[in-house]
């Protein structure tokens, strides 16, 4: 009766970090360029139980052996890198990537980091950062007299000076890069990630080349998260939970009538 209190418990715990990863998913839902994680889970070790019976010198094939389980658990979470709607904002500094590639950013403690979101602003010295203030690498600064920003398909950024569309000079290009296994990266927050051992090292290239894919100004990613099929995971995991929970409330009801039984 032990094991299946046990058992049942290993389900709860388990639908419990289901329903939090799907919890996130939908905070999530506008977040720009956020990348829906997937849950994946792993059944326990196997108690083995020979029958009694005859043995195979008899002449006889046994029983097969009966296999009793110990639950599951939530092993990992990967993220799912399927490309976004992209939509239109209309705001010069706001990109897209149509594609597999990430922008650069240098984060406060002079690392790089890695980031679907192209949000970008100019802070007071006129550098392109991220909303969060991270510096886009490699680093581009706007003119103070700049009027207009453009930014092509493959990253050249150029600056309209004074309202002078005759004087379009370029003022930098934007680099991507692209990783050999994207699920590997770790998110740190921030709409950032980290390259790991699983990912492998960046691969930096020009956007349009090598399926980095392209920029495309004034439009920004939308979350891959799709609410319907989560509000759907969360009844599935919902309905789990409560399955299981009944199985711990009939394990202690069996085990209060032996209980009994025994006075």
């Amino acid at each position: 009766m032990d094991k299946t209190l046990t058992t049942a418990a290993t389900g709860l715990s388990a639908q419990q970090r289901f329903v939090e990863v799907i919890a996130n998913n939908l905070a999530n839902v506008n977040t720009t360029a956020y990348k829906k994680v997937r849950h994946v889970f792993q059944d326990l070790l196997y108690e083995t139980v020979r029958p009694m019976g005859v043995t195979a010198a008899s002449g006889v094939e046994p029983l097969p052996d009966v296999q009793i389980g110990s639950g599951t658990e939530l092993v990992a979470t990967t993220r799912q890198f399927a490309q976004g709607t992209i939509t239109e904002t209309g705001n010069m500094l706001d990109l897209a990537i149509n594609g597999e590639g990430f922008f650069q950013v240098l984060r406060p403690d002079n690392t790089i980091a890695y980031t679907r979101d192209g949000s970008f602003t100019v802070n007071r010295n006129g550098e392109i950062v991220t909303s969060q203030g991270y510096f886009l690498e490699p680093r581009i600064t706007v003119p103070d007299n700049a009027t207009e920003i453009r930014i092509s398909r493959d990253g050249i950024v150029t600056a309209i000076v004074d309202g002078n569309q005759a004087d379009e000079r370029e003022i930098g290009r934007i680099t991507l890069v692209r990783f050999v296994n994207p699920a590997g990266l770790r998110s740190v927050g921030d709409n950032l990630f980290l390259a790991t051992n699983a990912s492998g090292p960046p691969i930096e290239e020009q956007p349009g080349t090598n399926n980095t894919g392209e920029l495309i100004q004034g439009h920004l990613e939308s979350s891959n998260v799709d609410l319907v099929q989560e509000m759907v995971n969360m009844i599935i995991a919902q309905r789990a939970y409560e399955i299981n929970s009944k199985s711990v409330q009939t394990a202690d009801t069996i085990l209060g009538t032996a209980v009994n039984l025994k006075r």
